[in-house]
């Protein structure tokens, strides 16, 4: 099995919503391809971030995560257990890069000089990328173009870029790069440098996901799982290590604001054969509950 490719430069757009569609139900997970974002944008994005972690710490420590945020904006050093009790090691930089009113260019590298630059013309590629994808995704639930952005808050639907280093590991036993999990936004868009390590779970086995240089993964979250009570997929995945490379990605997540209430979209529910699967939360809520590994439902 392969997670599914999916070109967007077929001039018949209702096949490639379908396609879209197929995915987000079956898998959860697909890659596009001919998406339509410069693939000279997609090289200079990774070479603005390569270029930031291979700077000296004390240098990136400049924009370090606040020891006292609530928020996740920031460069930070991460160790965690997974459920085998092996370390997770990954460096990682968060920033918000859209909507204007959210951005805090206080934890932008200002060093490479181009990286503002890059961003934020990759921010309006990705922008459309997912509200096309979005608009496809509420049309396969039978509902209007824009009823998962709006049920996600609309003109206020955060992308939050992160870029994970994942150094080498001679020892896969003793750590992973990120444990077993789903996304707790919405959608996630994900392109990663030519070292390969993300896996998706697929008919109870673990699929490696073969990133073209200028592929994007989408993965579908917990909230477009929840909005489209059940029909759609949230990914399980997970990140290895390489033995001898460096691995680095760049997902940006899709995801409504911290005090959105988000559930079931109203118009899916139509008596007795559709009740909603899953109640309403507060994203922050439910971000906290997750992380704590308290009951959903």
């Amino acid at each position: 099995m392969e997670v599914p490719i999916i070109s967007l430069s077929n001039p018949d757009e209702e096949l490639m919503a379908r396609a879209v569609v197929k995915a987000s139900e079956e898998w959860g997970v697909f890659q596009v391809v001919n998406h339509g974002i410069p693939a000279e944008l997609i090289r200079r994005l990774k070479e603005v971030g390569t270029e930031f972690f291979e700077l000296p710490e004390r240098e990136k420590e400049v924009i370090a995560k606040p020891e006292d945020s609530m928020d996740v904006e920031g460069y930070r050093t991460k160790f965690k257990k997974d459920l085998e009790g092996r370390d997770a090691w990954v460096d990682h930089l968060f920033h918000r890069i859209w909507p204007p009113s959210r951005v805090s260019y206080r934890f932008w590298p200002k060093n490479p000089p181009e990286y503002r630059e890059v961003n934020e013309e990759y921010a309006s590629h990705i922008k459309k990328l997912s509200e096309k994808i979005m608009e496809w995704l509420s049309e396969g639930l039978g509902l209007r173009r824009e009823a998962l952005k709006e049920g996600l808050g609309g003109e206020a639907v955060e992308y939050l870029m992160k870029i994970n280093y994942y150094p080498p590991c001679p020892d896969q036993d003793l750590v992973v790069g990120a444990p077993v999990h789903t996304d707790v936004g919405a959608i996630t868009f994900l392109v990663a440098n030519e070292v390969s390590g993300l896996q998706a779970f697929k008919d109870n086995q673990w699929i490696d996901t073969k990133c073209t240089t200028s592929g994007i993964i989408v993965i579908i979250g917990d909230q477009f799982r929840r909005m489209s009570n059940g029909k759609y997929k949230s990914a399980e995945h997970r990140a290895t290590m390489d033995k001898e490379k460096t691995r680095i990605s760049w997902p940006v997540f899709v995801e409504s604001s911290l005090d959105h209430e988000f559930g079931p979209l109203p118009e899916l529910i139509t008596g007795d054969d559709n009740a909603p699967k899953f109640k309403p939360f507060v994203y922050k809520d439910y971000k906290f509950r997750k992380l704590k590994k308290l009951a959903l439902d």
